[in-house]
């Protein structure tokens, strides 16, 4: 018997699509045709970092609640209430107070956050090893071939986990069943939070055509408008368009716009892309206290992590700053922004703003990361929408120069200044 419907409650399951549960009532109940045959999913935490925390602290229940930094700072996430007022992650934090002034804003936690993630994780790697985890709260897994194995359809299997998660970490997720990962990425956001959401491929296109081309990666507000002014409003129109009108225009990315316009993603979950940052460090032979010295080993880092944020195709809104101190006491400045960054000079400008206010000591070590890194493609597009874009493509053609001809064949006129 083919499953095309299952119970969120009880479990129950049937060969018929039904409105309400005939075990238990419940209208919780996911229907689909492929509901028995599709295996790759997106699995997304609700609000996670806001959610630990009204889980720890009761009071904030019913409370609009901002994670992130100071005035001056960036919303890492906020809960479900303070979204009601308009507040989204990476918010400059004066926008977002002044959208809802009675949110309670509390600095990031990561003791209490990265636990609580191994904790979902882990839950998640005892039915499958195929988990590529994007950051601390979402990841794609592949259940291809583990019905036997976990006892059921991929669908059943998540549908339990998705319980068991809530039961055991008072925390909840949203998760999206479908044939490849954008689609499935797409359908944990239908419906959260605590959602189930399915997109199986015969209905994938009619779902997606009356959409905003903002919904598919690497298309954000300039992108969008460019799409939007030359005849792309929806993706609908992006599916009908031709093909090499989209690569004459767009180049690569016309016939990645076509793919997904078309349901298509070919890309696998990859365990080895299980990354959630990547840094660089130098230990000195001798103390350094001045700016100018720190900077001056700092720019080589920020070079060598944006090259190889490149050269593997990811990216981040989360930059990290180390600091070794003469007593060995480790000094981490963290701060989340609002476009991903993947040159060495929007990375080391970031290090530069971290590294200020802790100049006046000497240190023994520094060192520059990016954590919570996610694929390039699948990121907000401020790659291509910013400032940056002529940087990126800059050091992106250096890349290329100094693997042909070798290290030394485009040197920054800052490294220059290195003794």
């Amino acid at each position: 018997m083919a499953i095309i419907a299952i119970c969120r409650e009880c479990l129950w399951t049937g060969a018929d699509a039904v409105a309400r549960c005939p075990a238990c009532g419940s209208p919780r109940v996911v229907c689909d045709p492929e509901l028995s045959s599709l295996s790759i999913a997106h699995l997304d935490c609700d609000a996670f970092y806001a959610s630990v925390e009204k889980r720890d602290r009761p009071e904030l229940r019913d409370r609009p609640v901002i994670v992130g930094g100071g005035t001056r700072g960036v919303v890492s996430t906020c809960c479900y209430i303070a979204r009601i007022y308009g507040v989204h992650s990476a918010m400059p934090m004066f926008k977002a107070l002044k959208a809802c002034p009675d949110a309670v804003v509390i600095k990031p936690d990561f003791t209490k956050y990265v636990p609580e993630s191994e904790r979902i994780f882990g839950m998640v790697r005892t039915l499958t090893p195929l988990v590529q985890t994007l950051s601390l709260d979402e990841a794609w897994i592949d259940l291809s071939g583990t019905e036997r194995l976990n006892g059921g359809p991929p669908a059943l299997q998540l549908i339990r986990l998705q319980k068991r998660i809530e039961e055991e970490t008072g925390l909840s997720v949203s998760i999206g069943l479908a044939p490849n990962r954008f689609l499935a990425k797409i359908a944990s956001e239908l419906d959260k939070p605590r959602g189930f959401s399915v997109i199986g491929a015969a209905n994938a296109q009619a779902l997606l055509a009356p959409k905003s081309v903002r919904i598919l990666p690497g298309v954000g507000p300039v992108f969008g408008k460019t799409l939007v002014s030359d005849g792309f409003p929806t993706v609908g129109d992006l599916a009908k368009a031709d093909v090499r009108d989209l690569v004459k225009r767009y180049g690569e990315t016309g016939l990645r716009l076509h793919d997904l316009a078309h349901a298509r993603d070919a890309r696998s979950v990859n365990p080895e892309h299980d990354r959630r940052g990547m840094s660089a460090e130098n230990t000195f032979h001798t103390d350094l206290t001045t700016q100018e010295d720190l900077e001056a080993e700092l720019w080589p880092l920020c070079e060598k992590i944006a090259s190889k944020a490149r050269r593997d195709g990811v990216a981040s809104r989360v930059v990290v700053l180390k600091l070794r101190r003469t007593d060995f006491r480790i000094v981490t400045r963290r701060t989340t922004l609002p476009d991903p960054v993947q040159t060495a000079r929007a990375l080391f400008a970031i290090g530069r703003d971290l590294l200020k206010p802790e100049l006046g000591r000497p240190y023994r070590l520094i060192g520059i990361g990016l954590a919570d890194i996610q694929d390039a493609e699948d990121m907000p597009p401020a790659l291509f929408d910013s400032g940056e874009a002529r940087t990126l493509k800059t050091e992106t053609t250096i890349d290329a120069l100094r693997a042909k001809f070798g290290a030394g064949a485009v040197v920054a006129g800052r490294a220059l200044k290195r003794p």
